[in-house]
């Protein structure tokens, strides 16, 4: 009798795939919305399916959002992305394309910053973040653990690396990737926008690139959150070093890529080239898309301002009309006796250009009605800037009060200059919701108000042509709170205050090292003194667009109690050895 014989059970592998199509979905995410960011990334990958892409490519953390700060602490924060993630790799089992998303991942006790591939109905990999950064706006390592050098994963064949964001920011973790028989590397980012700073992405993915003979996808979001805007500008580089792929700043799109097997390796061979805005064009368009997104984001109606017929406000009202359009923005003249005719005419003007809604209500009333509600307890005492800040909190009390009872958010417009030195007033003009020039010294504002008139982003619902009077521009700056008031009466003129601000604020120069350049002792004291005092007002101030490469607040982190000042004079080391604790006198109180 012949005896039966088990077959034996073989797997067979499919052969690889010599052609891949990459979606690149550069689309914004919401913190905590998880199930908008959950539509938003089925419908790119709907789109994507419609150009017969093999797997979508999204944002870092997108599911939670980015950055999602403590609320990622929470277990059934954790727990509501895992349910969105596991739902969308159902969906894979479409035959569809597969998807590569992140999320905070926990597993046994720790928590990852993730990427998680999702194709034929299953979570098929996870990778985790290694290199968490911790530096200005970034604080990572509080939140997450970072996980073991990432190997590839497999998809239709090919070896995939997906290194997170910080990732190719040293060689470790493409190194890794490289030497296990990777293929291709995808890096999802949250990168925010700074000055300059493509530049720089593209100059550490062609290193990476270089060292490991690796293709690179980068592919950023796109859109505001908080004070910090993604500005996406993804891209693509060939493992001979060439860019394959560039695609637009400051807008969301889902990017076709196509890619096919070589004697060499994989390349790119089509992908979308588009044109970057850069320098005062960058700023102004990350400007616009984060109050947008920050208006839009948390839901309000539209915006509310004081026009002053300066120029920080009218540059403001620019910024607010071309992210919401006209009929969302609101603009309120509010002149006192101070308020000379040519602001009135310029404010008008500016209104009338921008096509806003715009209205004039004196404040009279509210200022002397306080005035005289005070005026017993101020009885015997001199006029002083007490009476002058009455100006600008009746000010800011009818913008609030605009607000509360329609619904706007108040927009306020400080520069960085002036909230550097606390040319500002606590509950007058710092009033508001968000700044979009938070960021922008006041040369800075010069220019952008300057470039507006000639140039209008891509997207833009503002009006073309001449939007700032030129005689805003041209005008020397003035806070208007008593006669012939200009800023430089209490400040020195803007360029030089820019120029040491500069050194003091980004550089962190010493102030022997500014004087060396040629700037005033005195004058630097002063700016550096007043730069201190005010951190107790910029605590207060309302958040605004992240620009320059050390903003108030995420990047510049000081104690307000601080009576540390730069004499100027060179430190030296002591010769003697250092005393006992109980001898250093730690406890006596000291001056500045």
């Amino acid at each position: 009798m012949r005896r039966a014989t088990r077959r034996r059970k073989v797997t067979v592998m499919p052969a690889p795939a010599d052609r891949l199509v990459i979606a690149l979905a550069q689309i914004p995410s919401i913190v905590g919305d998880i199930e908008g960011n959950l539509a938003r990334l089925r419908a790119a990958r709907a789109e994507a399916a419609g150009f017969g892409a093999d797997l979508v490519l999204a944002p870092e953390l997108y599911l939670s959002g980015y950055p999602p700060e403590d609320l990622v602490l929470k277990p059934v924060f954790q727990e509501a992305c895992r349910a969105a993630c596991e739902t969308l790799a159902r969906e894979t089992g479409d035959g569809g394309p597969a998807v590569l998303v992140g999320l905070p991942w926990a597993e046994k006790g720790a928590l990852y910053n993730a990427a998680a591939l999702l194709e034929g109905g299953r979570i098929a990999a996870v990778r985790f973040k290694v290199d968490l950064p911790n530096y200005g706006v970034f604080d990572e390592k509080r939140v997450f653990r970072p996980g073991p050098d990432p190997g590839p994963f497999v998809l239709r064949g090919v070896r995939i690396g997906a290194p997170i964001c910080e990732d190719i920011w040293a060689p470790g973790p493409v190194e890794c990737i490289a030497e296990t028989g990777g293929e291709i590397l995808l890096v999802p980012n949250a990168s925010p926008y700074e000055r300059d700073k493509l530049a720089l992405r593209q100059n550490i993915a062609r290193a990476r690139v270089a060292e490991s003979g690796l293709p690179l996808i980068y592919l950023n979001q796109a859109g505001g959150q908080d004070e910090l805007v993604f500005d996406g500008a993804s891209f693509v580089v060939n493992a001979d070093g060439a860019p394959a792929c560039q695609l637009p700043a400051f807008r969301a799109l889902v990017a076709r890529t196509l890619w096919t097997r070589e004697a060499t390796g994989w390349r790119c061979v089509e992908g979308p080239i588009a044109a970057v805005e850069t320098g005062d064009e960058a700023d102004y368009s990350a400007c616009v898309a984060g109050l947008r997104d920050y208006v839009d984001s948390n839901r309000f109606p539209g915006v509310v301002l004081g026009l002053s017929g300066g120029i920080d406000s009218a540059l403001c009202a620019a910024m607010a009309v071309d992210a919401l359009g006209p009929e969302r923005v609101q603009a309120v003249m509010l002149p006192y006796r101070f308020t000379a005719e040519i602001s009135l005419r310029d404010a008008a003007a500016c209104a009338q250009a921008l096509g806003l809604r715009y209205e004039v209500t004196p404040i009279a009333a509210a200022v002397e009605g306080v005035e005289q509600a005070l005026a017993a307890m101020f009885a015997g005492r001199p006029r002083d800037i007490t009476e002058e800040n009455l100006q600008s909190r009746a000010r800011g009390l009818i913008l609030m009060s605009i607000s509360n009872k329609f619904g706007p958010m108040v927009v306020t417009t400080g520069n960085k200059s002036e909230m550097s030195v606390g040319y500002a007033t606590l509950y007058g003009d710092m009033n508001g919701g968000f700044n979009p020039i938070k960021d922008l010294y006041k040369m800075e504002v010069f220019r952008l108000a300057e470039l507006r008139n000639r140039w209008k982003p891509v997207g833009a619902r503002g009006p073309d042509g001449i939007v700032i009077p030129p005689a805003i521009i041209a005008r020397p700056p003035s806070a208007e709170l008593r006669d012939d008031q200009k800023d430089e009466d209490s400040l020195p003129p803007y360029p030089i205050l820019d120029a040491i601000l500069l050194r003091l604020v980004e550089k962190d120069m010493r102030v022997a090292d500014i004087v060396a350049e040629g700037y005033d002792s005195e004058t630097v004291r002063k700016v550096e003194r007043l730069l201190y005092l005010a951190e107790y007002k910029r605590r207060q101030s309302a958040p605004g667009v992240k620009v320059g490469p050390k903003n108030f607040g995420r990047d510049r982190r000081y104690p307000i109690v601080n009576r540390f000042r730069d004499s100027g004079a060179p430190v030296q080391a002591p010769d003697a050895k250092i005393a006992p604790t109980s001898a250093l006198g730690l406890g006596e109180r000291f001056e500045d």
